[in-house]
């Protein structure tokens, strides 16, 4: 199957954390616990009462949230030759024993980076707290715009693996280090055209507490997720290809605009002089409103068809890491 290697990007999970080194099967290499500057001292908790002989313990001097602890182990395992990365927090909600099933879509080569989904059983989405499953199914719609990736679900799930030679791709020092992680992640592997799977898996909830705070997300997620969306666009419908996806997408938007400014101005102009707008200028001001919303759901069927269905980690073997990786 290949060299597998865990990442556990640790803050404050002290007390799970070594109940999940020893549930890690052993089809896995190295174990890399990253200490991210943890106020519990994990790194050293685990290095005086672990007696795994596949653990090394990582530390970050300052705190650079998941995503930064989750890079830093990456790098790390890449350095040691391994060729699957998997991410697994440390607070006991994955379960290890599922991760023969996230690296065998890397291994068979039918995928480039998978993914944990929670929503695929409705008998696991029922035990959901309430407030995640309602925040995660918005935040699925959001992201599946921002990254092209209509067929995935659950896009904060942080239970995920990918294929070395697609992590070397990646431009490391772009990716966000907070809580967006994994929702940049998906957006950084469209730009590649890389291929993801979703992996059906139970959540577990216990008596851990989450770090994230719901402000947060609110406040800086729905501008960083158009930012995506734009650069998304721009990097697949005008900058590497022009299609016919482009053409609705513009067109659309277009008529879309020109119809609505059309009409408002007509419509200000009429309550203004007290005349009503005639029948003509009611169709001259619909018909390009209809046409326009018409392609852009054209854009937009035309982009569910163009997710990645083509495995690239084939095609990336000989390629070097990005300048920003260094």
């Amino acid at each position: 199957m290949g060299r597998i290697a865990v990442v556990i990007p640790c803050f404050k999970v002290r007390d799970h954390v070594l109940g999940v080194i020893a549930a890690i099967p052993p089809e896995v290499e190295r174990i890399y616990v990253v200490d991210d500057a943890c106020p519990e001292a994990t790194g050293a908790h685990v290095e005086a009462n672990c007696r795994d002989a596949r653990v090394r313990v990582l530390r970050n001097e300052a705190n650079q949230g998941v995503g930064g602890a989750t890079l830093r182990g990456y790098e790390q395992a890449l350095a040691d030759g391994a060729d699957f990365l998997v991410k697994l927090d440390g607070d006991g909600q994955m379960d290890p024993s599922r991760i023969p099933s996230l690296v065998g879509p890397l291994a068979d080569g039918s995928a480039d980076y998978t993914k944990g989904n929670r929503f695929f059983d409705l008998e696991d989405v029922r035990s959901m707290p309430a407030i995640r499953l309602v925040g995660n199914a918005i935040l699925s719609f959001v992201n599946k715009v921002a990254s092209g990736y209509w067929d995935v679900m659950d896009p904060t799930n942080g239970y995920t693996a990918i294929h070395a030679v697609v992590a070397r791709a990646l431009p490391f020092r772009k990716i966000a280090r907070d809580y967006f992680f994994e929702s940049d992640m998906l957006f950084r592997l469209s730009v590649l055209r890389a291929v993801v799977v979703d992996v059906p898996m139970a959540a577990r909830y216990g008596d851990e507490v989450s770090n994230l705070r719901v402000s947060k997300v609110l406040l800086s997620f729905p501008t960083r997720y158009l930012g995506r969306a734009f650069k998304r666009l721009f990097y697949g419908y005008v900058l590497r290809d022009f299609n016919a996806g482009t053409v609705q997408l513009f067109l659309g938007l277009l008529l879309l605009l020109g119809g609505g400014a059309f009409g408002a101005l007509r419509w200000h102009e009429s309550i203004v002089s007290g005349t009503p707008a005639t029948a003509g200028t009611v169709i001259l001001a619909a018909l390009p409103v209809l046409f326009g919303g018409h392609l852009l759901l054209s854009a937009v069927n035309y982009d569910i068809a163009n997710v990645p269905r083509r495995p690239v980690h084939p095609f990336l073997a000989n390629v070097t890491a990005p300048p920003e990786r260094a």
